[in-house]
Protein backbone atom coordinates (compact mmCIF):
# COMPACT_ATOMS: atom_id res chain seq x y z
CA UNK A 1 0.00 0.00 0.00
CA UNK A 2 2.82 2.33 0.95
CA UNK A 3 4.66 1.59 -2.34
CA UNK A 4 1.46 2.31 -4.25
CA UNK A 5 1.23 5.71 -2.52
CA UNK A 6 4.79 6.67 -3.51
CA UNK A 7 4.15 5.63 -7.12
CA UNK A 8 1.11 7.92 -7.27
CA UNK A 9 3.13 10.76 -5.70
CA UNK A 10 5.95 10.27 -8.20
CA UNK A 11 3.56 10.27 -11.18
CA UNK A 12 1.85 13.43 -9.91
CA UNK A 13 5.17 15.22 -9.62
CA UNK A 14 6.19 14.08 -13.10
CA UNK A 15 2.94 15.39 -14.58
CA UNK A 16 3.43 18.74 -12.81
CA UNK A 17 6.99 19.10 -14.16
CA UNK A 18 5.86 18.18 -17.67
CA UNK A 19 3.17 20.86 -17.51
CA UNK A 20 5.66 23.44 -16.23
CA UNK A 21 8.24 22.86 -18.96
CA UNK A 22 5.57 22.69 -21.65
CA UNK A 23 4.30 26.12 -20.63
CA UNK A 24 7.61 27.71 -19.63
CA UNK A 25 7.84 31.31 -20.80
CA UNK A 26 4.14 31.58 -21.56
CA UNK A 27 2.06 34.19 -19.77
CA UNK A 28 -1.17 33.15 -21.44
CA UNK A 29 -3.51 30.63 -19.87
CA UNK A 30 -6.99 29.42 -20.65
CA UNK A 31 -8.31 31.85 -18.05
CA UNK A 32 -6.60 34.90 -19.56
CA UNK A 33 -8.82 37.42 -21.30
CA UNK A 34 -6.99 37.55 -24.65
CA UNK A 35 -8.57 39.36 -27.59
CA UNK A 36 -7.80 37.51 -30.82
CA UNK A 37 -7.64 39.84 -33.81
CA UNK A 38 -7.57 38.44 -37.37
CA UNK A 39 -5.98 40.73 -39.96
CA UNK A 40 -6.00 40.60 -43.74
CA UNK A 41 -2.24 40.19 -44.24
CA UNK A 42 0.19 37.27 -44.06
CA UNK A 43 2.78 38.83 -41.73
CA UNK A 44 3.79 41.89 -39.74
CA UNK A 45 5.53 44.69 -41.56
CA UNK A 46 7.56 46.88 -39.21
CA UNK A 47 7.63 46.85 -35.40
CA UNK A 48 9.40 50.22 -35.24
CA UNK A 49 6.46 52.68 -35.09
CA UNK A 50 8.39 55.31 -37.05
CA UNK A 51 8.25 52.96 -40.05
CA UNK A 52 4.60 51.97 -39.64
CA UNK A 53 2.90 51.94 -43.03
CA UNK A 54 0.64 48.91 -43.36
CA UNK A 55 -2.56 48.55 -41.36
CA UNK A 56 -1.01 45.81 -39.22
CA UNK A 57 1.92 48.11 -38.35
CA UNK A 58 -0.40 50.96 -37.42
CA UNK A 59 -2.58 48.76 -35.21
CA UNK A 60 0.49 47.41 -33.43
CA UNK A 61 1.99 50.88 -32.90
CA UNK A 62 -1.34 52.20 -31.61
CA UNK A 63 -1.46 49.56 -28.85
CA UNK A 64 2.21 49.62 -27.81
CA UNK A 65 3.17 53.31 -27.97
CA UNK A 66 1.89 56.77 -27.07
CA UNK A 67 2.42 60.25 -28.48
CA UNK A 68 2.66 63.56 -26.68
CA UNK A 69 -0.89 64.09 -27.94
CA UNK A 70 -3.33 61.50 -29.22
CA UNK A 71 -6.26 61.24 -31.55
CA UNK A 72 -9.20 60.59 -29.27
CA UNK A 73 -9.91 56.83 -29.37
CA UNK A 74 -12.72 56.13 -31.79
CA UNK A 75 -13.22 59.80 -32.57
CA UNK A 76 -10.40 61.06 -34.79
CA UNK A 77 -9.38 63.59 -35.96
CA UNK A 78 -10.15 65.18 -32.55
CA UNK A 79 -6.90 65.58 -30.59
CA UNK A 80 -6.32 65.53 -26.83
CA UNK A 81 -3.28 65.33 -24.49
CA UNK A 82 -1.57 61.95 -24.13
CA UNK A 83 1.93 61.94 -22.61
CA UNK A 84 1.64 65.72 -22.36
CA UNK A 85 -0.28 67.08 -19.37
CA UNK A 86 -2.15 69.60 -21.52
CA UNK A 87 -2.36 70.92 -25.06
CA UNK A 88 0.84 72.88 -25.72
CA UNK A 89 0.98 76.57 -26.52
CA UNK A 90 3.61 78.58 -28.37
CA UNK A 91 5.38 81.92 -28.38
CA UNK A 92 7.26 83.71 -31.14
CA UNK A 93 10.84 84.81 -30.53
CA UNK A 94 13.18 86.32 -33.13
CA UNK A 95 11.09 84.87 -35.95
CA UNK A 96 11.06 81.37 -34.47
CA UNK A 97 8.11 79.53 -32.99
CA UNK A 98 8.63 77.87 -29.59
CA UNK A 99 6.18 75.22 -28.41
CA UNK A 100 6.42 74.24 -24.72
CA UNK A 101 5.28 70.79 -23.63
CA UNK A 102 4.83 69.68 -20.01
CA UNK A 103 4.98 65.91 -19.54
CA UNK A 104 2.89 63.74 -17.27
CA UNK A 105 4.73 62.27 -14.32
CA UNK A 106 4.56 58.60 -13.48
CA UNK A 107 4.35 57.31 -17.07
CA UNK A 108 6.15 53.96 -17.13
CA UNK A 109 7.86 52.20 -20.03
CA UNK A 110 7.32 48.47 -20.46
CA UNK A 111 9.97 46.15 -19.12
CA UNK A 112 12.26 45.19 -21.99
CA UNK A 113 14.56 42.23 -22.59
CA UNK A 114 17.50 44.18 -21.17
CA UNK A 115 15.86 47.12 -19.40
CA UNK A 116 13.61 47.33 -16.36
CA UNK A 117 10.37 49.29 -16.40
CA UNK A 118 11.24 52.96 -15.82
CA UNK A 119 9.63 56.38 -15.84
CA UNK A 120 9.44 58.37 -19.05
CA UNK A 121 11.25 61.71 -18.97
CA UNK A 122 12.12 64.51 -21.36
CA UNK A 123 15.19 62.53 -22.46
CA UNK A 124 12.98 59.90 -24.12
CA UNK A 125 10.93 62.57 -25.90
CA UNK A 126 14.01 64.37 -27.24
CA UNK A 127 15.51 61.04 -28.32
CA UNK A 128 12.32 59.88 -30.04
CA UNK A 129 11.61 63.06 -32.00
CA UNK A 130 15.26 63.28 -33.09
CA UNK A 131 14.93 59.68 -34.25
CA UNK A 132 11.85 60.71 -36.26
CA UNK A 133 13.92 63.47 -37.89
CA UNK A 134 16.53 60.98 -39.09
CA UNK A 135 15.55 59.37 -42.41
CA UNK A 136 17.71 56.35 -41.52
CA UNK A 137 15.43 55.64 -38.57
CA UNK A 138 12.07 57.01 -39.74
CA UNK A 139 9.90 56.97 -42.84
CA UNK A 140 8.43 60.29 -41.74
CA UNK A 141 11.58 62.37 -41.36
CA UNK A 142 10.32 64.99 -43.81
CA UNK A 143 7.66 66.05 -41.28
CA UNK A 144 10.33 67.14 -38.80
CA UNK A 145 12.62 69.25 -40.94
CA UNK A 146 13.57 72.55 -39.30
CA UNK A 147 12.59 71.31 -35.86
CA UNK A 148 14.86 71.53 -32.81
CA UNK A 149 13.88 69.56 -29.70
CA UNK A 150 15.33 70.66 -26.37
CA UNK A 151 15.06 69.35 -22.82
CA UNK A 152 14.22 72.18 -20.41
CA UNK A 153 13.75 69.98 -17.35
CA UNK A 154 13.04 66.34 -16.46
CA UNK A 155 9.40 66.76 -17.48
CA UNK A 156 9.55 69.75 -19.82
CA UNK A 157 10.41 69.93 -23.52
CA UNK A 158 10.54 72.77 -26.02
CA UNK A 159 10.15 72.29 -29.76
CA UNK A 160 11.56 75.16 -31.80
CA UNK A 161 10.51 75.71 -35.42
CA UNK A 162 12.45 77.89 -37.82
CA UNK A 163 9.21 78.67 -39.63
CA UNK A 164 5.98 79.14 -37.63
CA UNK A 165 3.01 76.95 -38.48
CA UNK A 166 -0.61 76.87 -37.38
CA UNK A 167 -1.69 74.46 -34.62
CA UNK A 168 -3.67 72.45 -37.18
CA UNK A 169 -0.36 71.59 -38.86
CA UNK A 170 1.81 71.29 -35.74
CA UNK A 171 -0.32 69.06 -33.50
CA UNK A 172 -0.38 66.03 -35.87
CA UNK A 173 3.43 65.92 -35.75
CA UNK A 174 3.35 65.05 -32.03
CA UNK A 175 0.29 62.80 -31.91
CA UNK A 176 0.26 59.00 -31.71
CA UNK A 177 0.66 58.75 -35.48
CA UNK A 178 3.60 58.33 -37.88
CA UNK A 179 6.69 59.95 -36.37
CA UNK A 180 4.94 61.17 -33.23
CA UNK A 181 5.31 57.93 -31.24
CA UNK A 182 7.63 58.05 -28.23
CA UNK A 183 10.02 55.11 -27.84
CA UNK A 184 12.30 54.02 -25.00
CA UNK A 185 15.74 55.60 -25.29
CA UNK A 186 17.22 53.15 -22.79
CA UNK A 187 15.85 50.14 -24.66
CA UNK A 188 17.23 51.31 -28.02
CA UNK A 189 20.66 52.15 -26.59
CA UNK A 190 20.92 49.05 -24.39
CA UNK A 191 19.64 46.51 -26.89
CA UNK A 192 20.93 48.15 -30.03
CA UNK A 193 18.60 49.41 -32.75
CA UNK A 194 18.36 46.12 -34.67
CA UNK A 195 17.30 44.23 -31.55
CA UNK A 196 14.81 46.99 -30.70
CA UNK A 197 13.08 46.48 -34.05
CA UNK A 198 12.49 42.85 -33.03
CA UNK A 199 11.32 43.64 -29.47
CA UNK A 200 10.17 47.29 -29.27
CA UNK A 201 9.49 49.01 -25.95
CA UNK A 202 6.86 51.70 -25.44
CA UNK A 203 4.48 53.09 -22.83
CA UNK A 204 1.15 51.94 -24.33
CA UNK A 205 -1.59 49.82 -22.75
CA UNK A 206 -0.06 46.65 -24.24
CA UNK A 207 3.54 45.48 -24.37
CA UNK A 208 5.23 43.34 -27.00
CA UNK A 209 5.44 39.70 -25.91
CA UNK A 210 6.48 37.56 -28.87
CA UNK A 211 6.10 37.15 -32.60
CA UNK A 212 5.69 33.68 -34.08
CA UNK A 213 6.13 34.37 -37.77
CA UNK A 214 4.21 31.20 -38.61
CA UNK A 215 1.26 32.09 -36.45
CA UNK A 216 0.61 35.30 -34.60
CA UNK A 217 1.99 38.25 -32.69
CA UNK A 218 1.22 38.43 -28.96
CA UNK A 219 0.90 41.49 -26.74
CA UNK A 220 0.42 41.45 -23.00
CA UNK A 221 -1.29 43.95 -20.72
CA UNK A 222 0.88 46.75 -19.34
CA UNK A 223 -0.04 46.62 -15.65
CA UNK A 224 1.64 49.98 -14.95
CA UNK A 225 -0.15 51.83 -17.74
CA UNK A 226 -0.72 55.42 -16.64
CA UNK A 227 -4.41 55.34 -17.55
CA UNK A 228 -4.96 52.16 -15.54
CA UNK A 229 -4.43 48.45 -15.98
CA UNK A 230 -6.07 47.20 -19.20
CA UNK A 231 -9.21 45.11 -18.82
CA UNK A 232 -7.79 42.65 -21.33
CA UNK A 233 -4.85 40.45 -20.38
CA UNK A 234 -3.48 40.71 -23.88
CA UNK A 235 -4.08 40.86 -27.61
CA UNK A 236 -3.08 38.38 -30.31
CA UNK A 237 -2.78 39.52 -33.91
CA UNK A 238 -3.41 36.60 -36.28
CA UNK A 239 -2.34 36.91 -39.91
CA UNK A 240 -5.01 35.43 -42.21
CA UNK A 241 -5.00 37.02 -45.70
CA UNK A 242 -8.08 35.20 -47.01
CA UNK A 243 -11.32 36.82 -45.88
CA UNK A 244 -13.28 33.56 -46.05
CA UNK A 245 -10.75 31.88 -43.78
CA UNK A 246 -11.04 34.75 -41.27
CA UNK A 247 -14.82 34.61 -41.37
CA UNK A 248 -14.87 30.84 -40.86
CA UNK A 249 -12.62 31.11 -37.79
CA UNK A 250 -14.61 33.93 -36.16
CA UNK A 251 -17.87 32.06 -36.77
CA UNK A 252 -16.42 29.13 -34.80
CA UNK A 253 -15.32 31.45 -31.99
CA UNK A 254 -11.60 31.25 -32.72
CA UNK A 255 -11.28 35.00 -33.24
CA UNK A 256 -12.93 37.99 -31.58
CA UNK A 257 -12.44 40.70 -34.22
CA UNK A 258 -11.49 40.43 -37.89
CA UNK A 259 -10.81 42.77 -40.77
CA UNK A 260 -13.90 42.65 -42.94
CA UNK A 261 -14.29 42.89 -46.67
CA UNK A 262 -15.59 45.78 -48.71
CA UNK A 263 -16.91 43.85 -51.69
CA UNK A 264 -20.52 44.42 -52.58
CA UNK A 265 -22.91 42.26 -50.59
CA UNK A 266 -20.23 40.71 -48.37
CA UNK A 267 -21.54 42.27 -45.16
CA UNK A 268 -24.93 40.65 -45.84
CA UNK A 269 -23.37 37.30 -44.91
CA UNK A 270 -22.93 38.59 -41.36
CA UNK A 271 -26.52 39.59 -40.77
CA UNK A 272 -27.72 36.03 -40.08
CA UNK A 273 -24.97 35.41 -37.52
CA UNK A 274 -26.58 36.19 -34.16
CA UNK A 275 -23.23 36.39 -32.32
CA UNK A 276 -21.51 38.67 -34.85
CA UNK A 277 -21.87 42.27 -35.97
CA UNK A 278 -20.37 44.29 -38.83
CA UNK A 279 -19.12 47.78 -37.94
CA UNK A 280 -17.93 50.51 -40.26
CA UNK A 281 -16.02 53.60 -39.26
CA UNK A 282 -13.88 56.40 -40.65
CA UNK A 283 -11.57 57.87 -41.48
CA UNK A 284 -12.07 57.67 -45.21
CA UNK A 285 -8.94 56.35 -46.89
CA UNK A 286 -8.61 57.96 -50.32
CA UNK A 287 -7.61 55.52 -53.06
CA UNK A 288 -5.84 57.31 -55.89
CA UNK A 289 -4.13 56.21 -59.07
CA UNK A 290 -0.67 57.79 -59.21
CA UNK A 291 0.97 58.32 -62.63
CA UNK A 292 4.75 58.21 -62.86
CA UNK A 293 5.12 61.47 -64.77
CA UNK A 294 8.83 60.81 -65.48
CA UNK A 295 8.50 57.27 -66.89
CA UNK A 296 7.65 56.50 -70.49
CA UNK A 297 5.01 56.42 -71.84
CA UNK A 298 3.38 58.24 -68.91
CA UNK A 299 5.76 61.20 -69.21
CA UNK A 300 3.38 62.35 -71.98
CA UNK A 301 0.38 64.16 -70.45
CA UNK A 302 -1.82 62.91 -73.30
CA UNK A 303 -1.19 59.32 -72.17
CA UNK A 304 -2.04 60.19 -68.57
CA UNK A 305 -5.21 61.95 -69.68
CA UNK A 306 -6.12 58.97 -71.91
CA UNK A 307 -5.88 56.66 -68.91
CA UNK A 308 -8.01 59.06 -66.86
CA UNK A 309 -10.69 59.17 -69.57
CA UNK A 310 -10.65 55.35 -69.69
CA UNK A 311 -11.66 55.09 -66.03
CA UNK A 312 -15.15 54.99 -64.58
CA UNK A 313 -15.45 55.79 -60.89
CA UNK A 314 -18.76 53.95 -60.89
CA UNK A 315 -17.03 50.77 -62.04
CA UNK A 316 -14.81 50.94 -58.96
CA UNK A 317 -17.72 51.79 -56.67
CA UNK A 318 -19.76 48.87 -58.00
CA UNK A 319 -17.18 46.44 -56.61
CA UNK A 320 -17.34 47.88 -53.10
CA UNK A 321 -20.11 47.84 -50.54
CA UNK A 322 -22.12 51.06 -50.55
CA UNK A 323 -21.82 51.00 -46.76
CA UNK A 324 -18.17 51.98 -46.94
CA UNK A 325 -17.41 53.59 -50.34
CA UNK A 326 -18.02 57.00 -51.90
CA UNK A 327 -16.60 58.92 -54.87
CA UNK A 328 -13.91 61.53 -54.32
CA UNK A 329 -12.66 64.18 -56.74
CA UNK A 330 -9.35 65.38 -55.29
CA UNK A 331 -6.52 63.84 -53.30
CA UNK A 332 -7.60 65.83 -50.24
CA UNK A 333 -11.13 64.57 -49.51
CA UNK A 334 -13.37 67.59 -49.18
CA UNK A 335 -15.84 65.46 -47.16
CA UNK A 336 -13.34 65.32 -44.29
CA UNK A 337 -10.75 68.07 -44.65
CA UNK A 338 -10.45 71.68 -45.84
CA UNK A 339 -8.52 72.18 -49.05
CA UNK A 340 -10.17 69.58 -51.28
CA UNK A 341 -12.48 69.84 -54.29
CA UNK A 342 -16.11 68.72 -54.56
CA UNK A 343 -17.74 67.25 -57.66
CA UNK A 344 -19.36 70.63 -58.31
CA UNK A 345 -15.91 72.25 -58.21
CA UNK A 346 -14.36 69.89 -60.75
CA UNK A 347 -17.38 70.13 -63.06
CA UNK A 348 -17.06 73.92 -63.15
CA UNK A 349 -13.32 73.58 -63.80
CA UNK A 350 -13.85 70.83 -66.43
CA UNK A 351 -11.57 68.51 -64.44
CA UNK A 352 -13.93 65.62 -63.62
CA UNK A 353 -12.46 63.32 -66.31
CA UNK A 354 -15.69 61.37 -66.69
CA UNK A 355 -15.23 58.21 -68.77
CA UNK A 356 -14.92 58.83 -72.52
CA UNK A 357 -13.31 55.88 -74.34
CA UNK A 358 -13.32 57.58 -77.76
CA UNK A 359 -11.47 60.56 -76.34
CA UNK A 360 -9.02 58.19 -74.62
CA UNK A 361 -8.28 56.35 -77.89
CA UNK A 362 -7.84 59.66 -79.74
CA UNK A 363 -5.33 60.89 -77.13
CA UNK A 364 -3.37 57.63 -77.31
CA UNK A 365 -3.21 57.86 -81.10
CA UNK A 366 -2.13 61.49 -80.89
CA UNK A 367 0.63 60.52 -78.44
CA UNK A 368 1.90 57.83 -80.81
CA UNK A 369 0.34 54.75 -79.18
CA UNK A 370 -2.59 53.79 -81.45
CA UNK A 371 -2.07 50.10 -80.62
CA UNK A 372 -1.72 50.73 -76.91
CA UNK A 373 1.04 49.29 -74.71
CA UNK A 374 1.72 47.01 -71.73
CA UNK A 375 2.65 48.02 -68.16
CA UNK A 376 4.10 45.90 -65.35
CA UNK A 377 2.60 46.72 -61.94
CA UNK A 378 2.57 45.29 -58.42
CA UNK A 379 -0.37 44.81 -56.04
CA UNK A 380 -0.68 43.89 -52.39
CA UNK A 381 -2.14 40.53 -51.39
CA UNK A 382 -4.92 42.47 -49.63
CA UNK A 383 -8.21 41.86 -51.36
CA UNK A 384 -9.05 45.56 -51.61
CA UNK A 385 -5.82 46.22 -53.56
CA UNK A 386 -6.48 43.27 -55.84
CA UNK A 387 -10.00 44.57 -56.44
CA UNK A 388 -8.64 48.00 -57.39
CA UNK A 389 -6.04 46.60 -59.80
CA UNK A 390 -8.39 44.06 -61.38
CA UNK A 391 -10.96 46.78 -62.00
CA UNK A 392 -8.31 49.06 -63.50
CA UNK A 393 -7.03 46.21 -65.65
CA UNK A 394 -10.48 45.53 -67.13
CA UNK A 395 -11.11 49.20 -67.88
CA UNK A 396 -7.75 49.94 -69.52
CA UNK A 397 -7.98 46.81 -71.65
CA UNK A 398 -10.83 48.54 -73.49
CA UNK A 399 -8.30 50.99 -74.95
CA UNK A 400 -5.63 48.28 -75.41
CA UNK A 401 -3.54 49.25 -72.40
CA UNK A 402 -2.61 45.88 -70.92
CA UNK A 403 -1.57 45.46 -67.30
CA UNK A 404 0.60 42.69 -65.88
CA UNK A 405 -0.08 42.81 -62.15
CA UNK A 406 2.16 40.82 -59.79
CA UNK A 407 0.70 39.99 -56.36
CA UNK A 408 3.07 40.46 -53.40
CA UNK A 409 2.72 40.31 -49.63
CA UNK A 410 1.55 43.63 -48.30
CA UNK A 411 4.94 44.51 -46.79
CA UNK A 412 6.80 43.54 -49.99
CA UNK A 413 4.42 45.65 -52.07
CA UNK A 414 5.25 48.66 -49.88
CA UNK A 415 8.97 48.00 -50.35
CA UNK A 416 8.75 47.59 -54.11
CA UNK A 417 6.75 50.71 -54.89
CA UNK A 418 9.21 52.73 -52.82
CA UNK A 419 12.44 51.19 -54.10
CA UNK A 420 11.55 50.15 -57.65
CA UNK A 421 9.31 52.84 -59.22
CA UNK A 422 6.29 51.63 -61.17
CA UNK A 423 4.45 53.42 -64.00
CA UNK A 424 1.16 53.27 -62.08
CA UNK A 425 0.49 52.85 -58.37
CA UNK A 426 -2.89 52.57 -56.66
CA UNK A 427 -2.50 53.62 -53.05
CA UNK A 428 -5.24 54.13 -50.46
CA UNK A 429 -4.28 56.45 -47.62
CA UNK A 430 -5.54 58.82 -44.98
CA UNK A 431 -3.55 61.85 -43.85
CA UNK A 432 -4.49 64.24 -41.03
CA UNK A 433 -4.56 67.44 -43.10
CA UNK A 434 -4.13 68.82 -46.61
CA UNK A 435 -0.48 69.69 -46.05
CA UNK A 436 0.33 66.08 -45.15
CA UNK A 437 -1.43 64.79 -48.27
CA UNK A 438 0.23 67.29 -50.58
CA UNK A 439 3.69 67.18 -49.02
CA UNK A 440 4.00 63.43 -48.82
CA UNK A 441 2.45 62.61 -52.21
CA UNK A 442 3.34 65.60 -54.39
CA UNK A 443 6.30 67.61 -53.07
CA UNK A 444 9.52 66.97 -54.99
CA UNK A 445 11.40 66.20 -51.76
CA UNK A 446 9.07 63.21 -51.28
CA UNK A 447 9.73 61.58 -54.67
CA UNK A 448 10.45 57.90 -54.12
CA UNK A 449 14.11 56.93 -54.42
CA UNK A 450 15.41 60.26 -55.77
CA UNK A 451 13.79 62.85 -53.48
CA UNK A 452 15.71 64.59 -50.71
CA UNK A 453 13.38 62.89 -48.23
CA UNK A 454 11.84 59.98 -50.19
CA UNK A 455 8.31 59.23 -49.10
CA UNK A 456 5.22 58.48 -51.21
CA UNK A 457 5.49 60.77 -54.24
CA UNK A 458 4.90 57.89 -56.66
CA UNK A 459 4.05 60.42 -59.39
CA UNK A 460 7.58 61.88 -59.40
CA UNK A 461 5.74 65.21 -59.52
CA UNK A 462 7.45 68.55 -58.88
CA UNK A 463 5.08 71.29 -60.02
CA UNK A 464 3.46 72.50 -56.80
CA UNK A 465 6.34 72.82 -54.31
CA UNK A 466 5.86 76.59 -53.94
CA UNK A 467 2.10 76.27 -53.35
CA UNK A 468 2.64 73.58 -50.70
CA UNK A 469 5.32 75.59 -48.92
CA UNK A 470 3.36 78.85 -49.04
CA UNK A 471 0.25 77.17 -47.61
CA UNK A 472 2.28 75.53 -44.85
CA UNK A 473 3.53 78.90 -43.61
CA UNK A 474 0.21 80.71 -43.99
CA UNK A 475 -1.49 81.53 -40.67
CA UNK A 476 -4.70 82.95 -42.20
CA UNK A 477 -7.07 79.96 -42.60
CA UNK A 478 -8.88 81.27 -45.69
CA UNK A 479 -5.67 82.02 -47.55
CA UNK A 480 -4.20 78.68 -46.49
CA UNK A 481 -7.22 76.75 -47.80
CA UNK A 482 -7.18 78.71 -51.07
CA UNK A 483 -3.54 77.72 -51.65
CA UNK A 484 -4.39 74.06 -51.01
CA UNK A 485 -7.26 74.30 -53.51
CA UNK A 486 -4.94 75.80 -56.13
CA UNK A 487 -2.54 72.91 -55.64
CA UNK A 488 -5.38 70.40 -56.09
CA UNK A 489 -6.42 72.07 -59.34
CA UNK A 490 -2.86 71.90 -60.68
CA UNK A 491 -2.58 68.19 -59.85
CA UNK A 492 -5.75 67.40 -61.81
CA UNK A 493 -4.83 69.73 -64.65
CA UNK A 494 -1.48 67.92 -65.04
CA UNK A 495 -3.16 64.55 -64.27
CA UNK A 496 -0.43 63.57 -61.85
CA UNK A 497 -2.99 61.48 -59.98
CA UNK A 498 -6.57 60.36 -60.42
CA UNK A 499 -8.67 60.24 -57.21
CA UNK A 500 -10.88 57.14 -57.33
CA UNK A 501 -12.87 56.81 -54.11
CA UNK A 502 -12.67 56.90 -50.36
CA UNK A 503 -13.45 53.88 -48.24
CA UNK A 504 -14.40 53.57 -44.62
CA UNK A 505 -13.06 50.70 -42.52
CA UNK A 506 -15.15 47.55 -42.01
CA UNK A 507 -14.69 45.06 -39.15
CA UNK A 508 -16.58 42.05 -37.83
CA UNK A 509 -16.64 41.37 -34.10
CA UNK A 510 -18.11 38.98 -31.60
CA UNK A 511 -20.96 40.78 -29.83
CA UNK A 512 -19.33 40.31 -26.43
CA UNK A 513 -16.42 42.54 -27.50
CA UNK A 514 -16.72 46.05 -26.08
CA UNK A 515 -14.22 48.45 -27.63
CA UNK A 516 -14.63 50.82 -24.68
CA UNK A 517 -15.28 53.89 -26.84
CA UNK A 518 -17.74 55.08 -29.51
CA UNK A 519 -16.61 53.99 -32.97
CA UNK A 520 -16.80 57.04 -35.24
CA UNK A 521 -13.36 57.18 -36.84
CA UNK A 522 -9.78 56.19 -36.02
CA UNK A 523 -6.45 57.31 -37.42
CA UNK A 524 -5.00 53.86 -36.69
CA UNK A 525 -7.38 52.34 -39.28
CA UNK A 526 -8.68 49.62 -36.94
CA UNK A 527 -11.32 49.84 -34.16
CA UNK A 528 -8.62 50.45 -31.50
CA UNK A 529 -8.00 48.24 -28.50
CA UNK A 530 -7.23 50.33 -25.41
CA UNK A 531 -7.13 49.85 -21.66
CA UNK A 532 -10.94 50.10 -21.72
CA UNK A 533 -11.50 47.39 -24.33
CA UNK A 534 -13.10 44.28 -22.84
CA UNK A 535 -14.58 40.90 -23.68
CA UNK A 536 -17.78 40.65 -21.74
CA UNK A 537 -18.87 37.31 -20.36
CA UNK A 538 -22.10 36.05 -21.85
CA UNK A 539 -24.51 35.16 -19.07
Amino acid sequence: MRNHFFIILFLSALISLTFFFTNAGSTESSNDRILKFGMNVSAMGKLDPHFAAGSQDRAFADMVFNGLLRYKPGNAPHIEPDLAKKMPGFELSHGKQIWTIHLRRGVMFHKGPKTPAYELTADDVVFSLNKSKNKKFSTYSGEYTGMVIEKIGPYKVQIILDKPVSPILFFPKITNYNGGFIVSQKAVETMGYDSFTKHPVGTGPFAFHRYDKKGHLSLKAHHQYFRGRPRLDGVQIHFIPDVNDRLEVIKKGGLDVITGHGSKGWSDSIKDEKNLSFDTHGVGEVASLYFNTQMKPLDDIRVRQAIAFSISRQSFLSTISSEIARSVYSQVPDQFLPGGLSREDVLVLNLEYSQDLDKARHLLKEAGYPEGFTLDLVSSEKSIYQTYYNTLKKQLAKVNILLNVKIETHSNMHKQIRKNPKPLVIYPAWRPNADAYLTRFFHSDSIVVTGKKPDTNFSHYNKIDKLIEAARLEINPETQINLWVQAQIRILNDMAAYPIMFTRQGYVKQNQVDYGHPLVSTMALYPQFTEKTNIKKIE
